[in-house]
């Protein structure tokens, strides 16, 4: 399998970068020029594009020829960056592509998910003031989501609890729904979300969802599992 990552220099990106060459993925990063250096240590061993990457002739040069793309919607700045590249990402990607996106949970498809108030105080309050500094704009990162939802692609969006770093707990485990008591922990390792990205890639099951992710080792999860009779 051939992967694009786009955002491939973040944290979660070198850890989307590590699970796929462990899988023996072909891939191809996607990254701002002044972050190429933070890739040195896969250099030798991935394709490296760097620029913009909301720039859509650098996303169609990326995702040529791949067979999934991996994608942080960044939501830096207040240049429509996320939606951006999100649809660069839809207009150029192979028809058959698998295309795994990340956001946080206050993206909703549904409407349908209960937030808590320290969510909503970040989207209602701190979002305007962030937009108003230039710094980040959440609501381009619900254009993206939006326009990734309307689409006929074979698209995920994976939502993202907390995220902390630490050694991997295993692969997360989802619900469609932020507010459902398995999520209630709201803390994923960094490594684990980027392993639920790529784990996304082949999953059919996974086409055309919103998974809101969380650890399987968080308190929330393993009461979960041990009243559906799934605990180890």
């Amino acid at each position: 399998m051939k992967v694009c990552i786009v955002g491939a220099s973040g944290k979660l990106g070198q850890y989307m970068v590590q699970h796929c060459l462990d899988r023996g993925y072909e891939v191809v990063g996607a990254c701002r020029e002044q972050s190429v250096p933070k890739l040195d240590a896969f250099k030798d061993r991935m394709t490296i594009l760097p620029g913009p990457t909301n720039e859509r002739e650098l996303i169609r040069k990326a995702v040529a020829g791949c067979d999934g793309a991996l994608t942080v919607l960044a939501p830096w700045g207040v240049q429509q960056y996320s939606s951006g590249t999100a649809q660069a990402v839809m207009d150029f990607s192979e028809p058959h592509a698998r295309l795994v996106f990340s956001c946080g949970w206050h993206i909703t498809r549904d409407g349908k998910d209960v937030y808590s108030w320290r969510i909503r105080f970040i989207e209602g309050v701190l979002g305007p003031i962030f937009r108003f500094l230039r710094l980040v704009e959440l609501d381009d990162q619900i254009e993206a989501a939006r326009r990734i939802f309307a689409s006929e692609t074979k698209w995920t969006v994976v939502r993202g609890s907390d995220l902390e770093e630490g050694e991997s707990e295993g692969l997360p485990v989802w619900s469609r729904h932020v507010g459902d008591r398995v999520l209630a922990s709201n803390r994923t390792r960094r490594i684990d979300f980027a392993l639920f990205m790529v784990h996304a890639l082949p999953d059919e099951d996974l086409i055309r969802e919103a998974p809101a992710i969380v650890s399987r080792a968080s308190e929330s999860a393993q009461k979960w599992a041990h009243e559906a009779g799934l605990a180890s």
